[in-house]
């Protein structure tokens, strides 16, 4: 595993947009940008962190991370649901069967914990009981285990994610009732498959969240990535229950310690600008990154420092220009 001095030496070694012109019609999320054609679409992963809806830094190797362990993990519930994966032609690009996003991000959470506006524990704080499809009780700590996993859905956007009920997601016409609860069947079978392997590795999966699709022949099928460090929040599993009867903190494999930086630096937000992150942040977001890729998929992280990212995508995409 690179260690946090070869990351720091190599902290230019960074790719935050691209700008393939022969690839098809471009979108830019947050994360990933996506080329479409006409049956499948190329998603190029980004070394953009986001975070409080907006880009915060630029992540030695995220994008190639994201990419290494969504592969893993959606080689590893492919017999719940299947995927869009066609190919991966380089450490950071998928190529993806194109389908019909159904328009919810369906966040899972075992756990309630978070300091973001729209985190269980934030709105726990605030007085929130009924949360729609799930009521919690009084007394509830921060990070202590849910009794059994909620699924807190939202609204599909790139700016601001909305809240929604299940009730609302189908009332409002978002999703229909059968396909719906085939979303919310599939979504807890794969957070529990994602618990137990994460388990194995000594790591709990806190939370995470999942994006579906329909493929052509309208079968449900899981799209952009699955128990990412972006997409997932994971803890130390040993840990883990000295450190909440003590009321301190978990051990944390994931970016909290980066939006918790921020929330005490500023108001990310309401502030117009903010503060750059420390280096030795990102070079630790980094490691962690990498640190939870090796975890979970038993492989040795490595990155060629000779060729820039941005030169080694576009030669491995050449075979799909259109």
């Amino acid at each position: 595993m690179l260690n946090i001095q070869e990351i720091k030496d190599h902290m230019d070694y960074v790719i935050s947009s691209t700008d393939f012109t022969n690839l098809g019609e471009k979108k830019v999320g947050k994360v990933r940008d996506i080329y479409l054609q006409n049956d499948k679409i190329i998603l190029v992963a980004t070394d953009r962190y986001s975070a409080f809806d907006r880009n915060l830094a630029l992540v030695p190797h995220k994008g190639s991370v994201l990419t290494g362990t969504s592969l893993f993990w959606f080689e590893n519930t492919k017999d719940i649901v299947q995927n869009h994966i066609i190919s991966s032609p380089d450490p950071s690009v998928v190529v993806a069967k194109k389908c019909s996003v159904i328009p919810i991000e369906v966040v899972v959470r075992g756990y309630i914990t978070g300091v973001t506006g729209t985190a269980l524990w934030t709105l726990y704080q605030k007085g929130e009981r009924d949360f729609g499809s799930f009521t919690l009780p009084e007394g509830m700590k921060k990070n202590q285990k849910l009794e059994t996993p909620v699924l807190t859905p939202t609204t599909k956007s790139d700016e601001h994610d909305k809240p929604l009920t299940e009730k609302e997601i189908v009332d409002e016409g978002h999703v229909r009732e059968d396909l719906w609860q085939e979303v919310r069947t599939t979504a807890l079978k794969l957070f529990a498959r994602g618990q137990e392997i994460a388990s194995q590795r000594g790591l709990i999966l806190v939370d995470t969240k999942y994006e579906f699709g329909l493929d052509d022949k309208g079968k449900l099928t899981l799209i952009d990535e699955i128990h990412t460090p972006d997409s997932s929040r994971y803890w130390k599993l040993a840990t883990y229950n000295e450190r909440f009867e003590k009321g301190e903190e978990p051990e944390y494999f994931d970016k909290e310690f980066v939006r918790m930086w921020f929330k005490g630096h500023c108001d990310p937000y309401n502030d117009a600008v903010l503060p750059e992150a420390p280096a030795d942040l990102i070079a630790e977001l980094s490691r962690r990154y990498i640190e939870i890729y090796e975890t979970i998929t038993g492989k040795t992280f490595t990155a060629d420092f000779n060729q820039p990212i941005g030169e080694r995508i576009e030669n491995n995409l050449k075979s799909f220009q259109i």
